[in-house]
């Protein structure tokens, strides 16, 4: 297995899709529906955090570009790079705003999702 990807997509669908793209291309992914995980994401140590920015539990308290900035803000896990996904048409704002490395707008193409990953982690 290669480097580490943590993938935080609340729709299953998506999130398996991504899951089986990236494991194809031999990297370690570790799914999760929520933003739960994020609560360990120091001991999970991934290589890089793939992110919907509008996760249903947290639509209240708390969305992509917030936990980013919050991941981002952290000297723990700042060093890990987050890409934000969104079918919204100003992600790009968003992902600047929510200091990520960079975004990803739905729908997108295996080849897009691969190119950016792999430009993105170390």
């Amino acid at each position: 297995m290669g480097k580490k990807i943590l993938v935080i997509e609340d729709d299953k669908d998506i999130r398996d899709t991504i899951a089986f793209i990236l494991e194809e291309e031999d990297y370690e992914v570790i799914s999760s529906g929520d933003s739960k995980i994020l609560k360990t994401v120091t001991e999970l140590n991934p290589d890089l955090i793939l992110m919907d920015n509008w996760l249903t539990e947290w639509k209240s308290d708390a969305n992509g570009q917030q936990l980013s900035k919050m991941l981002k803000t952290n000297v723990a896990t700042s060093h890990i790079p987050v890409i934000i996904i969104s079918a919204v048409s100003n992600i790009k704002e968003i992902a600047e705003e929510g200091l990520a490395d960079t975004y990803l707008k739905k729908p997108f193409d295996m080849t897009e999702l691969v190119a950016v990953v792999k430009k993105h982690i170390k």
